[in-house]
Protein backbone atom coordinates (compact mmCIF):
# COMPACT_ATOMS: atom_id res chain seq x y z
CA UNK A 1 0.00 0.00 0.00
CA UNK A 2 2.97 1.99 0.54
CA UNK A 3 4.05 1.67 -2.83
CA UNK A 4 1.01 2.45 -4.40
CA UNK A 5 1.37 5.82 -2.21
CA UNK A 6 4.30 6.78 -3.50
CA UNK A 7 3.58 5.88 -7.35
CA UNK A 8 0.08 7.88 -6.53
CA UNK A 9 0.90 10.97 -4.79
CA UNK A 10 5.05 11.80 -3.97
CA UNK A 11 6.55 10.93 -7.17
CA UNK A 12 3.84 12.97 -9.08
CA UNK A 13 4.11 15.97 -6.25
CA UNK A 14 8.28 15.47 -6.55
CA UNK A 15 8.23 15.76 -10.35
CA UNK A 16 5.95 19.37 -10.41
CA UNK A 17 8.38 20.60 -8.15
CA UNK A 18 11.11 19.84 -10.24
CA UNK A 19 9.32 20.93 -13.03
CA UNK A 20 8.80 24.27 -12.09
CA UNK A 21 12.26 24.45 -10.15
CA UNK A 22 13.75 23.99 -13.76
CA UNK A 23 11.61 26.50 -15.13
CA UNK A 24 12.52 29.29 -12.61
CA UNK A 25 16.13 28.05 -13.17
CA UNK A 26 16.70 27.63 -16.93
CA UNK A 27 13.36 29.21 -18.01
CA UNK A 28 10.24 27.69 -19.59
CA UNK A 29 10.94 26.44 -23.47
CA UNK A 30 14.46 24.90 -22.07
CA UNK A 31 12.73 23.04 -19.66
CA UNK A 32 9.93 22.02 -22.58
CA UNK A 33 12.99 21.44 -24.74
CA UNK A 34 14.70 18.96 -22.46
CA UNK A 35 11.40 17.06 -22.09
CA UNK A 36 10.48 16.72 -25.15
CA UNK A 37 14.96 15.09 -25.92
CA UNK A 38 14.46 13.06 -23.08
CA UNK A 39 11.53 11.30 -24.15
CA UNK A 40 12.96 11.24 -27.79
CA UNK A 41 16.34 9.96 -27.19
CA UNK A 42 14.50 7.55 -24.55
CA UNK A 43 12.34 6.48 -27.64
CA UNK A 44 15.08 5.55 -29.52
CA UNK A 45 17.33 3.81 -26.67
CA UNK A 46 13.91 1.87 -25.86
CA UNK A 47 13.37 0.68 -29.64
CA UNK A 48 17.62 0.09 -29.76
CA UNK A 49 17.80 -2.19 -26.52
CA UNK A 50 14.33 -3.83 -27.75
CA UNK A 51 15.53 -4.83 -30.61
CA UNK A 52 19.07 -6.37 -29.18
CA UNK A 53 17.00 -7.92 -26.56
CA UNK A 54 14.67 -9.55 -29.18
CA UNK A 55 17.38 -10.53 -31.27
CA UNK A 56 19.23 -12.14 -28.16
CA UNK A 57 16.10 -14.48 -27.16
CA UNK A 58 15.89 -15.59 -30.58
CA UNK A 59 19.20 -16.75 -30.52
CA UNK A 60 18.98 -18.22 -27.27
CA UNK A 61 15.70 -20.18 -28.17
CA UNK A 62 17.73 -21.36 -31.66
CA UNK A 63 19.78 -22.96 -28.97
CA UNK A 64 17.41 -24.32 -26.88
CA UNK A 65 17.90 -22.52 -23.64
CA UNK A 66 15.01 -20.72 -22.07
CA UNK A 67 15.23 -17.01 -22.57
CA UNK A 68 14.50 -16.25 -18.91
CA UNK A 69 17.11 -13.39 -18.52
CA UNK A 70 16.31 -11.74 -22.19
CA UNK A 71 12.61 -12.14 -20.88
CA UNK A 72 13.95 -9.84 -17.79
CA UNK A 73 15.60 -7.41 -19.95
CA UNK A 74 13.06 -7.14 -21.81
CA UNK A 75 10.63 -6.13 -18.94
CA UNK A 76 12.95 -3.78 -17.45
CA UNK A 77 13.52 -2.13 -21.37
CA UNK A 78 9.56 -1.68 -21.57
CA UNK A 79 9.27 -0.40 -18.17
CA UNK A 80 12.39 2.08 -19.11
CA UNK A 81 10.38 3.32 -22.13
CA UNK A 82 7.53 4.32 -20.21
CA UNK A 83 9.00 6.26 -17.91
CA UNK A 84 11.02 7.74 -20.33
CA UNK A 85 7.83 8.92 -22.14
CA UNK A 86 6.46 10.27 -18.90
CA UNK A 87 7.03 13.39 -18.67
CA UNK A 88 9.88 14.59 -15.61
CA UNK A 89 12.96 14.17 -14.11
CA UNK A 90 12.77 11.61 -12.00
CA UNK A 91 11.12 9.24 -14.23
CA UNK A 92 13.07 10.14 -16.95
CA UNK A 93 16.66 9.31 -14.50
CA UNK A 94 14.89 6.26 -13.96
CA UNK A 95 13.90 5.04 -17.44
CA UNK A 96 17.35 5.93 -18.41
CA UNK A 97 18.65 3.55 -15.58
CA UNK A 98 16.87 0.98 -16.86
CA UNK A 99 17.98 0.76 -20.75
CA UNK A 100 21.52 0.90 -20.42
CA UNK A 101 22.91 -2.50 -19.82
CA UNK A 102 25.14 -1.76 -16.73
CA UNK A 103 22.46 -0.68 -14.25
CA UNK A 104 19.92 -2.53 -16.14
CA UNK A 105 21.76 -5.72 -14.20
CA UNK A 106 20.63 -3.97 -11.02
CA UNK A 107 17.16 -3.73 -11.65
CA UNK A 108 17.42 -7.35 -13.05
CA UNK A 109 19.02 -8.57 -9.41
CA UNK A 110 16.44 -6.66 -7.56
CA UNK A 111 13.25 -8.18 -9.41
CA UNK A 112 14.89 -11.90 -8.73
CA UNK A 113 15.13 -11.11 -5.57
CA UNK A 114 11.83 -10.23 -5.33
CA UNK A 115 10.61 -13.25 -7.01
CA UNK A 116 12.46 -15.55 -4.76
CA UNK A 117 11.13 -13.74 -1.83
CA UNK A 118 7.65 -14.12 -2.90
CA UNK A 119 8.22 -17.79 -3.51
CA UNK A 120 9.63 -18.59 -0.74
CA UNK A 121 6.52 -16.79 1.47
CA UNK A 122 4.40 -18.49 -0.59
CA UNK A 123 2.85 -15.97 -2.68
CA UNK A 124 3.82 -17.36 -5.80
CA UNK A 125 3.66 -21.03 -6.42
CA UNK A 126 5.17 -22.67 -9.19
CA UNK A 127 3.35 -25.89 -10.49
CA UNK A 128 5.50 -28.46 -12.10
Amino acid sequence: MRYLFLLIIAIPAAEIGLLLISGNTIGVWPTLLLILLTGVIGAYLAKREGLQTIRKAQEQLRNGQIPGEAVLDGVCIVMGGILLLTPGFITDISGFLMLFPPTRRVCKFLMINSLRKKIQKGNIKIIK
